[in-house]
């Protein structure tokens, strides 16, 4: 399954207007069959190839994230990636639940080093 255009397009133009990523470069890569956002070169948000969001979070925040939101840990290979959540699309129809997404991956990528 290819990521979902639609979605990309919507995580670039909350992304564009997004203040912690402000003055930051923002790029795209292609990756894993999916679309990933970054900020300063830390990935932020993904479009998945899989469907949905995949965002990055403080890893800390994960379990109470999980707990309290429609998320869930990312998971590559049986093995679930701390600081990676996933959320279906259907969690996302708003703007402003996607929003909240974005704002919460490009504050924890904009934290980190630039690569």
């Amino acid at each position: 399954m290819a990521y979902d255009e639609e979605l990309a397009g919507r995580l670039r133009d909350l992304l564009a207007e997004e203040p912690a990523a402000a003055g930051r470069e923002l790029t795209e890569r292609k990756m894993f069959g999916g679309l990933g956002l970054m900020v300063a070169g830390n990935m932020a948000v993904a479009a998945s190839g899989q469907g949905g969001l995949m965002v990055r979070v403080d890893p800390a925040e994960g379990e109470e994230l999980v707990a309290t939101t429609p998320a869930y840990p990312m998971e590559m290979r049986g093995r679930a990636m701390s600081g990676w959540l996933r959320v279906d699309l259907a969690d996302l129809a708003t703007d402003e639940a996607l929003g909240a997404w974005v704002h919460r991956g490009a504050s924890y990528a904009a934290s980190l080093p630039p690569k």
